[in-house]
């Protein structure tokens, strides 16, 4: 390695570990422009954080998010190559850290930002359609086995933060909302976010069809799927299951894959 090489990387550990570099900088100034890397270092990991987080950015606003982004960058380094994934952890870590944020119910508002960003950065898919289901032969329902696009997140929240989500997200930065949204209602539910073209989407889901979703994701069959509904009380189960099959078919939440209409 050369010596340049030696001190780019013991500049990359001391701005890593903020501990100003004995000798590595010359001249009576050292520790200030010591300091102007490792600043600008934070700062950029705080503006990509505040990509990653808009809608809580606008919550706290910014003297509390840098003071968010300051702690969350103590306890999680980043990482990751690119710092597009910058923040992965952030849920987590308020979640351990009750006094990181004034209402609990902004760790579901992180979730569903973090679940945004990851579907629209996921990996590319052609979705399943309509017609390829409508060709299958009834006696291959029952082991019919699918798979949801790689773009779909489920979520399982406890605060209703959609409505904060959709009174901020329109916003440019700077930009107040007309009226203050009211803090989130306690609220248990499903949530499944995804991407639509190029357009991430996320909705709402009720009880049946978050536990049909995370059956499928766990490779159950049409079958299997239908007697879910059916213990749960559901009439008609197989009707059931098929509207809502079309309704993944129709939102873009089903991959295509011919090799799992195969029967086992």
């Amino acid at each position: 390695m050369t010596p340049l090489a030696n001190q780019q990387r013991a500049l990359q550990t001391a701005i890593l570990s903020d501990v100003a570099p004995a000798g590595l900088l010359a001249g009576p100034d050292a520790a200030r422009r010591f300091s102007i890397y490792a600043d600008a270092y934070r700062a950029r990991l705080a503006a990509a954080l505040r990509d990653n987080y808009p809608v809580l950015h606008r919550v706290l606003g910014d003297e509390d998010f840098d003071a968010l982004a300051r702690a969350y960058l103590h306890a999680h380094p980043s990482v990751a190559p690119s710092i597009r994934w910058f923040g992965g952890a952030l849920a987590d870590f308020v979640q351990a850290t009750p006094d990181a944020l004034p209402h609990p119910a902004l760790v579901d508002l992180i979730r569903l930002e973090w679940a945004m960003r990851a579907a629209f950065d996921a990996e590319d898919a052609p979705p399943m359609g309509f017609a390829t289901l409508a060709a299958l032969p009834p006696d291959r329902w029952p082991a019919l086995r699918l798979r949801l696009h790689p773009s779909v997140s489920r979520l399982a929240l406890e605060w209703a933060v959609e409505p904060l989500w959709q009174a901020l997200a329109p916003l440019e930065d700077g930009q107040s909302p007309e009226q203050e949204p009211p803090p989130p209602e306690p609220h248990v539910h499903g949530l499944i976010a995804w991407r639509q073209g190029l357009t991430p989407c996320w909705r709402s889901v009720e009880a049946l069809e978050g536990h049909l979703l995370a059956a499928l994701a766990g490779g159950a069959a049409f079958a299997d799927l239908c007697t879910l509904a059916a213990d749960a009380g559901e009439e008609a189960a197989a009707h059931q299951v098929a509207g809502l099959l079309r309704r993944w078919v129709d939102e873009g939440l089903l991959q295509a894959c011919d090799a799992l209409m195969s029967t086992p």
